[in-house]
């Protein structure tokens, strides 16, 4: 059985970093077998294709107070949510000197929690909030690349571009908004520090957890939690779906994204639980209004894969599509033809009993349709018809 190769030594590593760094200055590209990610070569060539080098000086400059203000406002409800994950961060980290920086979608700085020397004025350049922290401002970083790349990021020393970002090592992972946009990134950076790749998991945990925190924030009337059979629920490995009190999506966090696929639409049209999943979505707030009720719902998906579920009340009322709830006494306007409000009292239309009743028919039996169609009476055929215009609405 083959065993994996033994890491290497710290200054072998620094020195085919250095040598892959000749390499893209020379030649454009870096050599095939060096010891450095791709998405770092892909950094370190838009640094050079905006026409910086390496040897430039670097100045950690302020924006604007304005500007800096302006994100601030845009941010606060990040900077809500953020905050008690940055308390749990901090102390996670306080014996290895780094410390946490939050930024918005364009690298400026929010948010500076943390322990640091701030006698050492290569912690203070970085360590102060409204400093822009961009690649475009301070080339190849953790910040720069988890914004431009998407994904969780680790970087030491002599990954970063420029020369005088060569004693800092740092982990970075970009944060999504409820709706799947990068709304900015969640750093740690110490100033010569040991090698510690594993940060980019607790960097990566972090995020994800700042995310749920900011769905959770939302108000809504239905919180469903998802995740594989077999997997426990009401964890933080949770798919968490915010949805209003029509059954509309307002919110997901990434793993609920990942879980469920996304059915094509046009741009800024809502997207409605019963376009996700395979049963009738006021079953959703049945099962919410179950109180004690732990065990974990079947839901089919329109794919064939089934996925495990809780479905919970929303602590704050949500209003059509998410909007916010209307004033005591307030008549809702709702769509002439969308779905009627969970437990409403008016009776549904024909169709859309029939279509309950066939979904109801399909989730009873798990999904097999040619089952749920013997126990109609109807053939398949129709089953898959009548679905199919349930889709198309």
């Amino acid at each position: 059985m083959l065993s994996a190769a033994p890491p290497l030594p710290a200054a072998d590593r620094h020195a085919l970093i250095a040598q892959a760094r000749h390499a893209l200055l020379a030649d454009g590209a870096a050599p095939a077998r060096a010891d450095v990610e791709p998405w770092i070569t892909r950094s370190w060539q838009r640094c050079l294709a905006q026409g910086l080098r390496p040897a430039q000086h670097v100045a950690f400059d302020m924006v604007s107070a304005p500007a800096l203000r302006r994100s601030r406002e845009q941010n606060h409800p990040l900077l809500q949510a953020a905050r008690p994950v940055l308390a749990q961060l901090t102390r996670a980290i306080a014996g290895m000197r780094y410390f946490a920086i939050l930024t918005d979608a364009r690298g400026i700085v929010v948010d500076v929690q943390g322990t640091f020397d701030r006698r050492d004025p290569r912690a203070r350049a970085i360590g102060r909030v409204g400093i822009d922290l961009s690649e475009a401002a301070v080339g190849t970083t953790a910040i720069g690349a988890a914004l431009a790349e998407l994904q969780p990021v680790w970087l030491h020393r002599g990954e970063h571009f420029f020369d005088d970002n060569a004693s800092y090592s740092c982990a970075g992972a970009p944060l999504f908004d409820p709706h799947g946009h990068c709304m900015g990134m969640l750093d740690l950076t110490g100033v010569d520090v040991p090698e510690r790749p594993e940060l980019r998991h607790l960097v990566a945990r972090s995020a994800r957890a700042m995310e749920d925190a900011l769905l959770l924030h939302m108000p809504h009337a239905l919180l469903l939690r998802l995740n594989w059979p077999g997997c426990p629920l009401g964890a933080e490995g949770d798919g968490l779906v915010a949805l209003d009190g029509d059954g509309y999506v307002i919110g997901s966090n990434s793993v609920a994204r990942q879980l469920l696929p996304q059915p094509l639409r046009a741009p800024g049209s809502p997207l409605h639980c019963g376009d996700l999943i395979a049963l009738p979505w006021t079953l959703l707030f049945d099962a919410a209004r179950q109180r004690g009720a732990a065990r974990p719902l079947d839901l089919p998906l329109w794919s064939g894969l089934r996925l495990q579920g809780l479905a919970h009340h929303g602590t704050r009322a949500a209003g059509v599509h998410g909007l916010a709830a209307a004033p005591p006494g307030a008549q809702a306007t709702l769509p002439a033809n969308g779905p009627r409000l969970a437990g409403a009292a008016a009776p549904a239309p024909l169709r859309e009993a029939e279509t309950a009743l066939i979904l109801q028919a399909v989730q009873d039996a798990r999904g097999n349709v040619a089952e749920a169609a013997r126990a109609l009476g109807i053939s398949r055929a129709t089953v898959y018809r009548k679905l199919g215009a349930h889709r198309g609405h």
